[in-house]
């Protein structure tokens, strides 16, 4: 996606935007630019076709924190995206952020039963300290129409994002049927939730 493309959504779409980006300097200042809603900030390496891991809150905290005020002065909403340690969140909430989105990228590759409950715990972990933290809760990273049901069981849930799994299907089925059976199987958990 290139700047113009950025621009004509802002500029077309009437939904909400959520500016997944590097906390860096070039970054922030097209962010400030455009001004979206939500800014969702992720680690970046240029060999990466997808983010493989979570922000280094604790390591780079006080960085962090700077471009949260920076993004929040221009009434962005900042999510972090982390791995699911309590620690990582802590820092997330000292960091100023309004949302942790938990990185599911290591709950996606398990394949076995111990593996996914191992992850399914340190979601929840997490989840309990964002919580505890007044956090608003995310989560996203190699989640489909299989994987999804197995976190219903982390609680407050605001948001998932699903988009590569939602598009891929969409090429063989439509998105209109893409989007409705996701939807279906969110309701699951909503009904679980609720």
């Amino acid at each position: 996606m290139q700047e113009k493309d950025i621009l004509l959504i802002r500029k077309k779409c009437g939904l909400p935007l959520n500016l997944e980006m590097a906390p860096t300097a070039q970054m922030v200042a097209f962010a400030k630019k455009i001004r979206p809603p939500h800014v969702c900030l992720v680690p970046e390496n240029r060999q990466e076709v997808t983010t493989e891991g979570g922000l280094d809150v604790r390591k780079n905290l006080e960085a962090l924190g700077a471009v949260v005020a920076e993004l929040q002065q221009c009434r962005c909403r900042v999510s972090l995206f982390i791995d699911p340690q309590p620690e990582q969140v802590e820092a997330a909430a000292l960091a100023g952020a309004d949302v942790v989105e938990l990185h599911t990228g290591c709950y996606a590759r398990a394949r076995t039963r111990t593996e996914r409950t191992r992850e399914v715990r340190r979601l929840l972990e997490a989840a309990f300290k964002a919580h505890q933290l007044g956090l608003e809760l995310h989560a996203g990273h190699g989640l489909n129409y299989e994987n999804i049901e197995g976190i219903f069981v982390v609680p407050g849930l605001a948001e998932v994002n699903i988009g590569h799994s939602i598009i891929s299907r969409a090429v063989m089925e439509g998105a209109v049927n893409a989007v409705r059976e996701m939807v279906r199987l969110l309701k699951k958990y909503r009904l679980a939730a609720g």
